[in-house]
């Protein structure tokens, strides 16, 4: 079943639209009871919300999957700035793991249409070369997954659209992933302290 591009289109922007209205909430919210200038204020809030914090934080992970409508980055590094960097992590681990696994089906049900409008026909086309031979693109995929700085966001919805069996996509997300999200995350963290201490000199 493929939806029509209008239809694709809408879905699209509706999700868009109401994600963006929760995280705009969300920060709002948090803003206004101080946890970003507050640290204090941060972990009382997050000691009363351990189990409604994590959740909503995986949820905001999942999304930004799905639909990327804030740097990869950025959320990463909230991740272990609020749940600190072992917790940080799982939290981080799950929500991108769900994201990555929603995009495989998502790309497998709606095809094309679906994918243009998270990525432009110009990357897909840059990259949809690579799926030409499936064994050799099943090793790509998971050399991608497991290496910073590779395009497996894009490779995820391409790999919807191959003969690619779902357990392959599956063990590949959840056993290459860690890697990546550890590096990402130690490197902004470390990186964000650099710079911090580098301009209080």
């Amino acid at each position: 079943m493929h939806l029509s591009e209008e239809k694709s289109r809408k879905l699209l922007n509706y999700a868009t639209v109401i994600s963006s209205i929760i995280m705009i909430i969300l920060v709002i919210y948090w803003y206004r009871l101080g946890i970003f200038t507050d640290q204090a204020k941060m972990r009382a809030y997050l000691a009363n919300k351990q189990i409604v914090g994590p959740l909503i934080f995986v949820l905001i992970q999942i999304v930004q999957v799905v639909i990327p409508i804030i740097p990869g980055g950025v959320s990463l590094l909230g991740g272990v700035v609020f749940f600190g960097p072992v917790a940080g992590f799982i939290y981080n681990y799950v929500g991108i793991c769900i994201g990555s696994l929603i995009n495989f089906f998502l790309a497998r049900h709606y095809g094309k249409t679906f994918i243009y409008h998270i990525i432009s026909e110009e990357t897909f086309e840059k990259y949809v070369d690579w799926t030409k031979n499936q064994k050799r693109f099943n090793w790509l995929f998971a050399l991608c997954i497991l290496a910073p700085a590779a395009p497996d966001d894009v490779l995820c919805l391409l790999a919807g659209l191959t003969e690619m069996k779902f357990w392959t996509y599956f063990w590949i997300i959840i056993l290459c992933k860690p890697w990546t999200i550890a590096a990402y995350s130690l490197g902004l963290v470390y990186g964000s302290k650099w710079i911090l201490g580098f301009f209080q000199k």
